[in-house]
């Protein structure tokens, strides 16, 4: 990397400056030569202060060659080197940098080509290693990792790189380091940023996830009636041990029925003997009294009136009793 900066440009102006203007000074006072003399030692300050002044920024080190051997790392800040002596080839770059890298129509374990995109985060702790014993640490990273990843992506099954990404950035990141560990490079993590299959293994893989979700659905299925039919058999031993109940339970289940989706029912004359409805006659009045009930509600709802039946009083209901063939009877009040 190279540096640039604009505070040697200000000194060798200041330099020349000042020397311009001590040189007009002279040249007004008719010495000419002297003039001459001083404008030219301030070019020759102005050069040199521009060649040996350097200024590093907080993450930046600069590798210090003198006559081709190295003589230290400077920076950050000020500092000077001897012109025509000493030469800075390296700027190294002292912060966490990333790498993007690749691996196309790479064969898994199970000898299927995926595309992988991967990302490397890395930092040089040793510039003197990164300049020094790598040519171009950059590319040579970046050749390292591509590298590691063939390697990582041959040996792992392709459902396990779909399933482990985790453990595959894991030991990326362990090779990878290993690997430019003698360059003062150290790998701080790398991740996995996109697994690419072929479309039709996509396809195949989508209809085998969903028939699997289909199985899983039937199996639920299945367990829910099993459990359904138990509790049904605890329930049926309940009734078969209190018949009242069993009354009680049919006749909500008809008024329930009746109440919601319509006001005629059919209900075999069995049923009507088991839950002593008395009769066909108390069946027909159960259902026109709430047949009555339905329709008043309706035209409430036409009207925009609010509907609210009287409660019943004990003083106006009407004794009823079951007689022996069934039917309901009025009993008559003492």
């Amino acid at each position: 990397m190279k540096q640039s900066s604009s505070f040697p440009a200000l000194v060798c102006t200041l330099i020349l400056a000042v020397g311009a203007a001590v040189a007009f000074e002279l040249h007004h006072f008719s010495a000419d030569t002297t003039a001459v003399v001083v404008l030219a030692c301030a070019f020759v300050l102005a050069y040199i202060a521009t060649s040996s002044l350097r200024v590093a920024d907080q993450w930046n080190k600069a590798v210090v060659l003198r006559l081709g051997k190295f003589r230290s790392l400077e920076g950050p800040g000020l500092f000077f080197i001897i012109p025509l002596v000493e030469t800075i080839p390296y700027w190294i770059d002292t912060r966490v940098l990333t790498s993007s890298f690749k691996a196309v129509k790479t064969l898994t374990k199970d000898t299927v080509p995926v595309d992988v995109d991967a990302v490397l985060f890395w930092k040089i702790l040793d510039p003197k290693k990164a300049a020094l014993d790598v040519a171009d640490y950059q590319s040579a990273i970046n050749w390292a990792s591509q590298t590691a990843l063939r390697d990582v992506i041959g040996k792992t099954m392709l459902s396990d790189m779909l399933e482990g990404r985790d453990k595959i950035s894991s030991e990326l990141q362990r090779i990878i380091d290993v690997r430019t560990e003698p360059w003062g490079i150290n790998v701080i993590s790398v991740e996995v940023k996109d697994v690419l299959i072929p479309s039709a293994l996509e396809d195949a893989m989508s209809m085998q996830a969903q028939a699997e979700r289909e199985r899983q659905a039937r199996v639920i299925l299945g367990d829910s009636e099993r459990q359904v039919a138990e509790k049904f058999g605890e329930a049926a031993k309940t009734y078969a041990n209190d018949p009242v109940a069993l009354h009680l339970r049919a006749m909500n289940m008809l008024y329930e029925g009746l109440k919601q989706n319509s006001t005629i029912v059919i209900v075999p004359s069995t049923a009507v003997e088991s839950m002593q409805l008395g009769g066909l006659a108390g069946l027909t009045a159960l259902t026109m009294g709430l047949g009555q009930e339905k329709a008043l509600r309706e035209r409430a709802a036409a009207s925009k009136i609010n509907y609210d039946p009287m409660p019943v009083r004990a003083e106006d209901t009407v004794p009823l009793s079951v007689s022996q063939n069934g039917h309901l009877d009025v009993v008559a009040p003492r």
